[in-house]
């Protein structure tokens, strides 16, 4: 699903003769990386390193040195899942480039999550349409280090392959494009980054913070869902999480009445300041539309 820049693989040079397999699944072949590609990396890393030291929120810094990431080179997934899949039971799987939908899901409601393998160009190090595997490893896999956003991330593929059948992926693509691509969270030390597009661009990393165009609202789930996106620029609206138990506890509910309460109402632009309908009146009118929400243990699984 590239049309929504959020899913699968990037469209990238091959880096496997081999075909894929039935999950899409491919070998990495990490020892066929060439001299200049692992420099790329480095480059990449050291800027990033710089950029994102005072940035990036501690759960994100924290999983990068948990996992050893380092500007050594591009990484050995095979390493990586060792630590990776002991820490919060995720694996790294490769991907050759782009993967439908249904398998994207699949793959992350089973805890794996397919990254790319080819690494962009030095004219390419400012701007990538689509991601490259910095992008897929340096910006995303960390995170999945923490035990509440790993969760978050399982149930989130859960909830895509339910929201394919309900025909209703485009609301549940911008709550994924809002948090695991472009969240910031509210820290004592201020407004940090732990969205992989932010954490994995220079410019932007700077920008979502320090720039005073961009509009930083507080998360709003149902907001979120009705925010269109666009994928050829910075962002023009952040949102904020008080800390990654609320996306968890966003995600618990049932989203099939909100799907259908989303559907009477008109999307909001990328950079709206207000809506006309607020999020209470459309969880209301969901509200109508399923029974009560019982209420779960702290640590039940989110349904989405």
């Amino acid at each position: 699903m590239r049309q929504n820049a959020a899913y699968g693989g990037a469209a990238g040079p091959a880096r496997s003769a081999a075909s894929p397999r039935a999950d899409f699944t491919i070998e990495q072949d990490w020892a066929a990386y060439t001299d200049e590609e692992h420099d790329i990396w480095r480059t990449l890393f050291h800027r990033q390193d710089r950029v994102l030291r005072d940035r990036a929120c501690g759960e994100f810094l924290d999983g990068l040195r948990g996992l050893g990431v380092a500007a050594d080179g591009i990484p050995d997934f095979r390493r990586l899942n060792d630590v990776l899949s002991r820490t919060t039971g995720w694996r790294i799987v490769a991907v050759p480039g782009l993967v439908p939908d249904a398998v994207f899901f699949e793959h992350l409601a089973n805890r794996r999550f397919p990254s790319t393998c080819f690494i962009r160009s030095r004219a390419q190090l400012d701007y990538l349409e689509e991601p490259d595997i910095f992008h897929d490893i340096y910006g995303h896999v960390p995170l999945l280090m923490n035990p509440v956003f790993a969760d978050y991330m399982q149930a989130y593929g859960e909830g895509g392959l339910k929201a394919l059948r309900l025909d209703a992926l485009h609301y549940l693509a911008r709550l994924y494009w809002y948090t695991v691509e472009f969240g910031l969270v509210r820290t004592r030390e201020g407004l940090r980054i732990y969205g992989s597009g932010i954490a994995s661009s220079k410019g932007e990393s700077v920008y979502c913070l320090e720039d005073s165009r961009p509009n930083r609202i507080g998360f709003d789930l149902l907001r979120v869902m009705r925010t269109r996106y666009r994928i050829d620029a910075y962002q023009e609206t952040y949102f904020v999480i008080e800390g990654f138990e609320q996306l968890f506890t966003a995600t618990r509910p049932d989203f099939s009445p909100y799907y259908s309460a989303l559907r009477q109402e008109a999307d909001l632009p990328p950079g709206g300041r207000s809506c006309r309908a607020t999020s209470s009146s459309i969880a209301a009118a969901a509200g109508r539309r399923r029974s009560p929400i019982k209420k779960g243990r702290a640590d039940a699984r989110p349904r989405v």
